[in-house]
């Protein structure tokens, strides 16, 4: 459910192993092109897809009444505007996010607000995580997928579905620290790409990535404690995949704010969306509840949202560097 880069790597992945899949798509026209072309005509299109086992619609009533499981993957800013479409009952279905985003206005991860809105059993809610950038990962490169599920044997059966020579899927219980965890790669990577922008440094790039580690740590240890190691691959490794890759788009926003540009002109220069803009507030606004000391995070959004000066802003947090 949804038609952009990750959703059609993902597809990619699942047709590997799957005779046929629906897929909802929002527009009309962008299906008609993908069934006359042989691949999604704005995002990937270098990935040929075998369209006689798709099953298209615009209709996701339809796709939710038809499908056993649901397999989300819209960018978080407009989940609310597909999702709430929904007027069927899907609270026996088994609900996968790859949404890596908080659901904005509600500051809920997607597995709470499918639970809440939908009645969607908990224990039938995955997540998929890690270091996956979909341009990679439909270029068959070696990448690796964390599918989280409080039923580790169902992530383990859904991650069959996911894998091949070339993706290897790791099975984790910690749901919720998951998503967060995806949402602040999001943020501390616009803040790498602002160091890099106005030319910090490595040194110093270096410092903020190892201090943000250590603050996406006491963040979701607090938020949902339990034990995990944020060195596993779905906390660090997606954080570095996202901080320094150039297939980054979070990066790519963060450096041209870094290069002197407004944030408004980065919007507008970005041609995807760059889902940690909007992850800022929202991890913002929930640690007012929690009171996390999280200074890389307060200076993304001081840029963001209260026009701070990008480089003064980056250079003062070298005080709480150790």
């Amino acid at each position: 459910m949804g038609g952009g880069s990750w959703a059609t790597a993902l597809a990619k992945l699942l047709l590997r192993n799957c005779d046929s899949i629906l897929w909802y798509m929002r527009r009309d026209d962008r299906i008609e092109d993908f069934k006359r072309l042989g691949h999604n005509s704005a995002y990937l299109t270098d990935v040929e897809f075998d369209v006689n086992r798709i099953q298209f619609s615009s209709d996701i009533n339809y796709v939710c009444t038809q499908a056993d499981s649901l397999l989300l993957v819209m960018p978080s800013p407009y989940f609310k505007t597909h999702i709430n479409r929904i007027s069927v009952d899907i609270s026996d279905k088994t609900v996968i996010s790859a949404v890596k985003g908080i659901v904005p206005g509600d500051n809920e991860i997607v597995t709470d607000y499918m639970a809440e809105r939908f009645g969607v059993n908990p224990e039938r809610m995955l997540v998929i995580g890690g270091p996956c950038h979909a341009e990679e990962v439909a270029l068959d490169r070696p990448s690796f997928l964390t599918v989280g599920c409080h039923d580790v044997a169902l992530a383990d059966e859904f991650g069959e579905c996911l894998r091949s020579p070339s993706t290897r899927t790791i099975t984790s219980s910690d749901v919720e620290g998951i998503e967060y965890a995806a949402v602040l790669k999001n943020v501390y990577s616009i803040a790498a790409g602002i160091v890099h922008g106005m030319k910090g440094g490595d040194n110093f790039l270096a410092m903020l990535v190892s201090n943000a580690v250590k603050e996406m740590e006491r963040f979701v240890d607090e938020v949902c404690p339990r034990p995990r190691c944020i060195c596993d691959s779905v906390y660090l490794g997606d954080l570095l995949v996202t901080a320094y890759s150039r297939f980054s788009r979070n990066h790519n926003f963060g450096s041209i704010i870094g290069k002197g540009y407004s944030v408004s002109t980065a919007r507008m220069e970005m041609e995807q969306t760059a889902e940690g803009y909007y992850g800022t507030k929202c991890i913002k606004e929930i640690n007012k509840k929690y009171c996390i000391e999280m200074p890389i995070l307060d200076a993304v959004y001081d840029i963001l949202y209260r026009h701070a000066n990008a480089e003064r802003a980056m250079r003062a947090l070298g005080k709480w560097f150790v």
